[in-house]
């Protein structure tokens, strides 16, 4: 009875495992010393996987991206106005004053 238990035991993991695996894409990657060195102090915790850490700053880069070109384009807007209250004949007169 107790061989079977841990045959049907192993037969679940490896079922578990199997499936688990599938989805799991793992690749290997040349990184230099010190990156390596700087992602180590990086992590937020010491169990946090490099594949973890570096999904989080892909997050964090394409947040940041995406507040600069909100930031870009409420400059783009502003120009027009600022060159309207800054070119205008009233304040030139006021120079030669």
């Amino acid at each position: 009875m107790e061989n079977k238990s841990k045959i049907t035991t192993k037969l679940i993991y490896n079922e578990l495992y199997t499936d688990y695996s599938d989805y799991i894409m793992n690749t290997t990657i040349q990184l230099d010393k010190a990156l390596v060195n700087t992602l180590q102090g990086l992590k937020e915790y010491p169990r946090q996987t490099y594949g973890e850490l570096i999904e989080h700053m892909a997050k964090v880069f394409k947040s940041v991206k995406k507040r600069n070109q909100y930031d870009e384009f409420l400059h783009k807007i502003q120009q027009a106005k600022m060159k309207e209250l800054w070119d205008n004949k009233e304040d030139e007169a006021w120079e030669d004053a």
